[in-house]
């Protein structure tokens, strides 16, 4: 049982206290001075160094998965304190919650890491219970994420290790999705331009945490040029551009072949609400993107029957199996 600092979730105190790791260090930094440029596919070009590997190659050093496979792990519950800046009111929504979901995809030609968690492996207690941890941003704003378990430690009950994965990517640059990706620099990282230049402007944007990703910057790199990007050679893995929440947002598309088509939401969606009466959060980069990008993927999720995984919905996110469990 956790000390009374460390009070066990779900069971969270109304006033937290603050007595779990700050986090200050790591999150301290400045919002945008501006909104960033209007982005077009025709500027994008490859860094240089940072030429696109052969998809239909295997990938060397991952283990090989005999089939696709999809892997869910639990990176935290996040306090949300106020559903306005999702333009919801709390008698809207079922759960003032939301969870923190990090995937791997586990194809025969290497691995793909889909989101990084909000919480540093480092930061993250022994001993296997829900604790909170206090997370200052970049603007000053607290955040207390529940968590039991480091990312790392389930990709070990997985069977991988972060030298195990061949690609890195992220559905965007904001803290509660970036925390460990220092952790697979080793990895190929997979990203559009427009995001990777606000992640290492000189002011860094809004909501996010630079120095959870900083060994990015020289990282391997792909820059995605195109709309979709096939990872693996076959249409099976594919990340679609998303723009709006942040101005390189991306969701990513498995076929599995038991399963079906799955979709994860990135912030897209946060609550499953902000899809069924159409709220789009205040803080988007560009709202008039978001209701674009959502229109592309409601016909993209029409025309596949793909299900549809919102990534931060507590109560869908409950229901998912989680690693070493799989889909298939």
């Amino acid at each position: 049982m956790a000390a009374a600092s460390s009070p066990v979730f779900p069971a969270l105190p109304a006033s937290p206290s603050p007595a779990r790791p700050r986090y200050d260090a790591l999150m301290r930094g400045r919002s945008f001075a501006s909104r960033l440029a209007a982005f077009s596919l025709s500027t994008l070009a490859a860094l240089p160094g940072c030429a696109a590997p052969a998809a239909d190659a295997a990938q060397p050093g991952a283990p090989s998965a005999p089939s696709l496979r999809l892997y869910v792990f639990d990176c935290g519950t996040l306090d949300v304190a106020d559903v306005g800046r999702y333009r919801l009111r709390r008698d809207e929504v079922s759960s003032d919650t939301l969870s923190v979901g990090c995937y791997l995809i586990a194809h025969p030609r290497g691995t793909l890491l889909w989101e990084t968690g909000a919480v540093p492996d480092g930061l993250v207690e022994p001993g296997g219970s829900p604790r909170r941890y206090h997370l200052v941003l970049p603007n000053a704003q607290e955040r207390w994420v529940a968590l039991a378990r480091p990312l790392k430690a389930q990709l070990a009950d997985a069977g991988y290790r972060p030298a195990d994965i061949t690609f890195l990517a992220l559905s965007h640059y904001h803290y509660d999705h970036t925390a460990n990706s220092n952790d697979y620099a080793g990895a190929r990282w997979l990203v559009r331009r427009v995001e990777r230049d606000a992640m290492f402007a000189d002011t860094p944007p809004d909501l996010a945490a630079p120095k959870t990703y900083s060994a990015l910057r020289t990282a391997r790199t792909t820059i995605i040029s195109t709309p979709d990007y096939d990872v693996f050679g076959d249409g099976r893995v594919v990340i679609k551009f998303a723009p709006g929440h942040t101005p390189g947002h991306q969701v990513l598309s498995v076929k599995l072949p038991r399963t079906g088509g799955v979709v994860l939401s990135g912030d897209l969606y946060h609550y499953p609400e902000e899809r069924t009466l159409g709220r789009i959060p205040t803080f988007d980069m560009d709202e008039q993107q978001t209701a674009a990008s959502r229109a592309a993927l409601e016909r993209f999720l029409t025309a596949s029957k793909a299900q549809l995984w919102i990534q931060h919905d507590a109560a869908g996110f409950a229901r998912l199996r989680k690693a070493p469990a799989y889909y298939d």
